[in-house]
């Protein structure tokens, strides 16, 4: 949950300044990257990015390159102290970008900060989400599973799998951990939905912002008043030096919108793939030990965070035989990285036999995914179920006509209509 809510800083800055044809993928083939991606392999894996706001950015597309950038502390990600040029306004970009000089900041949007203050706030989380206490999880996260795919069964023959499972299995579990009563989830669900939306307006996404924040105060303030046995009351009332009101509202918002929006878009998403290729899935249910290398291959192939993730050099830095300038922008096409020809045999086949490689669908360094075990837990967990109670899920609807999330930064589906009996 570090990587991945990266890509959610400004959907609709970034659709108004980047190519539509890296954003947007094609409706006849929704699990390959977008277009203007695929047209760009082949050619250097470091690539000059034309912006609409006039600034100069590069386009990394390949892995190995894209991997040294995420694990290089030359490329900053603290967008206060170093601008990116997604986030600019033409104006903004025409003056030049500057370093800020800040003092020590006082918020706790750790995933926008560079050490030493990144490390100090992660720091407070990486021993919640180790792969021991993860695996802990899985019983609890199967009773979920069960108890929705029941229900499911119960209402009939049909279903939309996204708010009927692959929603709510996230949803649930990262409000547990967190201390959060999932009657509220609504609440936190339709605001991050708009939040990252590349069609909301400003004034929508302020709002849908403020009544967040206003909610998760709340759960701060209830948790300071009354220790509850939870990772939220954890953090109120252990860390040394205490956190602020503040720190505790970002840490939180971070925790809770990464914590079910990615993996319920990558559950979604890897099941349709799964559907729209029954010999894979036809492997799986034979043989239940690939679920692993399953997993993996469909963070892989899938790659749902588009074109979020961003670094501004802070120094000159040779990278794929071009000199990216101090104060320039990266942006990592991570879906294309993660296709790369160099880096793996056949990438655009999904193969759930694949040797299993390092891929970037969590991220690199400092900054990769927190929560990665927690997420592959409810995908394992996730997929495994259906496969195996539900023999007989298909889709119920041509393939072309499941809704895309193209006008989201996180990409998925709107909705995933089945059928099974």
């Amino acid at each position: 949950m570090d990587q991945s809510p990266e890509a959610t800083s400004s959907p609709t800055a970034l659709r108004g300044v980047m190519p539509a044809d890296l954003l947007e993928r094609d409706a006849r083939c929704p699990f390959d990257p977008a277009p203007g991606l695929v047209a760009r392999r082949g050619g250097d894996p470091v690539q000059p990015l034309p912006l609409a706001n006039g600034a100069r950015a590069w386009l990394v597309t390949g892995f190995d390159e894209a991997r040294a950038v995420l694990a290089d502390p030359r490329f900053s990600n603290d967008r206060i102290r170093h601008p990116d040029a997604t986030q600019m306004t033409a104006e903004q970009a025409s003056s030049g970008a500057c370093p800020i000089d800040v003092p020590e900041r006082q918020d706790g949007m750790f995933i926008f900060m560079d050490p030493p203050e990144h490390t100090r706030l992660r720091s407070l989380l990486t021993g919640q989400f180790t792969v021991r206490r993860m695996r802990a999880l899985e019983a609890r996260l199967r009773e979920i599973a069960v108890e929705h795919i029941d229900a499911m069964r119960a209402a009939g023959t049909s279903a939309d799998l996204v708010p009927a499972y692959a929603l709510p299995l996230p949803s649930l579990m990262i409000c547990e951990l967190l201390g959060v009563d999932y009657a509220d989830r609504e609440t936190f669900q339709r605001n991050t939905g708009v939040a990252l939306s590349s069609t909301s307006s400003d004034e929508e996404k302020a709002r849908a912002g403020g009544e967040l924040y206003a909610f998760i105060a709340g759960l701060v303030a209830a948790k300071r008043a009354e220790r509850t046995d939870d990772l939220l009351s954890g953090l109120v009332h252990d860390a040394d030096p205490p956190l602020t009101d503040a720190q505790l509202i970002d840490m939180s918002l971070v925790l809770l919108g990464a914590g079910h929006e990615t993996t319920a878009n990558n559950l979604a998403l890897g099941m349709f793939a799964l559907l729209e290729r029954p010999e894979q899935l036809a492997a799986l249910r034979t043989d239940p030990s690939l679920i692993d290398g399953t997993v993996e291959e469909l963070l892989r192939y899938c790659s749902i965070i588009q074109l979020g993730v961003s670094r501004v050099a802070t120094a000159d830095v040779e990278l794929g035989g071009v000199t990216v300038a101090a104060g320039e922008t990266v942006v990592l096409g991570t879906p294309e990285t993660n296709r790369d020809p160099r880096h793996w045999d056949a990438p655009d086949d999904l193969d759930v036999r694949r040797e299993r490689a390092p891929h970037l669908a969590f991220g690199h360094g400092i900054h990769q995914c927190l929560g990665q075990q927690l997420a592959r837990a409810e995908m394992r967990v996730g997929i495994s179920e259906l496969v195996t109670r539900m023999p007989d899920l298909r889709l119920a609807v041509p393939a072309e006509e499941v809704p895309l999330r193209n006008d989201m930064l996180i990409f998925g589906v709107h909705a995933l209509p089945v059928t099974w009996g």
